[in-house]
């Protein structure tokens, strides 16, 4: 008998998008403007020590500059490498192995294998869009944390403030932990993290990746009340953030330069004119509080499906040099294809590549 796989790992396969080079790709949501200058900087002129010396055991220079950024203690940040690392961090610290965790489903494609890599049994409760599950949905399978991601990846959606205040009331002070992914917060209305830093019952987690154009570096924090924020770097271990990517990540929070509000009005801007030009053409997006779109390709409601279509759609717009990400068996909507929004130039060609692709399959 071999030791592998593990039972909870036998549905799981390695992470594998099509990551194939194509001239312009638009499938991964990360910064399309680049990288911050400083950031840039802070790599080119980092001293040898940056490369032969372990990194500071818990990046005590990164979490002060988020908390300059942010407003919140630094005693209630945990960092990571990526914010992949901090969600992995907090699962295995807040839940026991045979634990449930309850997430608002679809959603991002990294909580089910995480969850069952901790040891913990995922559960999705449908979120249609417009359609959010209600607290009450969510906490009756008696998890030991609740995942929610606002802006939601893939479909953009933002659940509102106060929908989000009465599921942190529902939970109650002996509830479970909610976890509410943030990592697009900064293109839409700025989140919870302060309300994080004091409750003992809500993580909310982010990252560099996107509107800081770090996604290389792989930075990622994570903020609740001090106690809670202890367990999760136990859980996380240390030298976890290289000292190149502090360095960098310390540069761009501080924004001397004032780069990132651009970036991020740029994003918001774009969003509508992308929504405004696909609705012309017959092709709504859902409404999105993120730096992407999705727009649904196989029928909607009750509407049969038109099976594969979000597949041969972005298989098209690669032939146009054009990458995108398909996504199915997604709940109202079936199917659809996931655009992260750039430059107007690379939107102008993404139509391009879009117009020839849906034209021929009329």
């Amino acid at each position: 008998m071999t030791p592998f796989p593990r039972d909870a790992y036998a549905p799981l396969e390695p992470y594998a998008p099509d990551r194939r080079p194509v001239p312009l790709d638009l499938s991964d949501n990360t910064n399309r403007w680049g990288t911050h200058p400083a950031a840039l900087e802070a790599v080119r002129t980092a001293p040898v020590e940056a490369l032969t010396r372990y990194p500071s055991v818990y990046a005590d220079a990164l979490k002060e500059a988020i908390s300059r950024r942010f407003g919140v203690p630094v005693e209630s940040i945990a960092t990571g490498c990526g914010s992949d690392d901090v969600l992995d961090s907090t699962f295995r610290a807040a839940g026991e192995p045979g634990d449930r965790i309850v997430y608002a489903s679809p959603t991002f494609s990294m909580v089910d294998p995480l969850a069952r890599m901790n040891g913990m049994v995922p559960v999705p409760v449908e979120w249609a869009p417009g359609r959010l599950p209600s607290p009450e949905q969510l906490l009756a399978p008696d998890p030991a944390l609740v995942y929610v991601c606002r802006p939601n990846n893939p479909t953009g959606e933002v659940p509102p403030r106060g929908w989000v205040e009465a599921l942190v009331e529902a939970i109650g002070p002996r509830g479970p932990i909610l976890l509410l992914d943030e990592a697009y917060a900064d293109f839409d209305d700025g989140g919870f993290l302060e309300q994080a830093a004091t409750s003992k019952r809500m993580i909310v987690v982010r990252t560099l990746s996107k509107s800081f154009g770090l996604a290389g570096l792989r930075v990622g924090f994570g903020v609740g009340a001090p106690e809670v924020i202890r367990q999760v770097e136990i859980s996380r271990g240390p030298y976890k953030v290289n000292r190149l990517a502090e360095a960098a990540a310390v540069a761009a929070l501080d924004d001397a330069q004032g780069w990132i509000p651009g970036v991020i009005d740029e994003v918001r801007s774009l969003r509508s004119w992308l929504a405004a030009e696909l609705t012309e053409r017959g092709t709504p997006p859902l409404p999105s509080g993120a730096n992407f779109l999705l727009i649904p390709v196989g029928g909607t409601g009750a509407a049969p499906p038109a099976p594969g279509a979000a597949a041969r759609i972005v298989a098209g717009l690669r032939e146009h040099g054009v990458a995108t990400r398909p996504f199915t068996d997604l709940v109202g909507i079936h199917e659809g294809v996931r655009v992260s929004i750039g430059p107007r130039h690379e939107l102008e060609r993404f139509l391009e590549a879009w117009d020839h692709v849906m034209g021929a399959q009329r």
